[in-house]
């Protein structure tokens, strides 16, 4: 079982990035797919998700601005980010709950800083 997200960067404020995560490797039904983030000093936030009916969630600090999708021909879980302010800079992980109704897989994250 893998994750491995890719797309993040610096941009300035106002600026907009597209996170991926690609997944492989497993068979089992899974449950939610979703995207955390973990500044320094602060605890990890899930911010956005997609239930196993394809509805999504989202963090207020985020709604609005944060879309989460996914490609299931291509096995990935995408968070398009626009409008990102400086309080958004963190490292960002995409996550799966795999089998079971709670995340229990990782991908090992993607910086984003976004600078003012």
């Amino acid at each position: 079982v893998q994750l491995v997200e890719s797309g993040g960067g610096s941009v300035q404020s106002g600026g907009s990035l597209n996170l991926t995560c690609t997944h492989s490797g497993y068979t089992y039904s899974t449950y939610c797919r979703g995207w955390f983030r973990q500044a320094v000093g602060k605890e990890r936030e899930e911010i956005a998700t997609i239930h196993s009916d394809d509805s999504t969630t989202y963090a207020d600090s985020v709604k609005g601005r944060f879309t989460v999708s996914r490609d299931k021909a291509r096995n990935t879980l995408s968070l398009q980010m626009t409008d990102l302010r400086p309080e958004d800079s963190a490292m960002y992980y995409c996550a799966v709950c795999l089998g079971q109704y709670e995340y229990n897989r990782w991908g090992q994250g993607t910086q984003v800083t976004v600078s003012s």
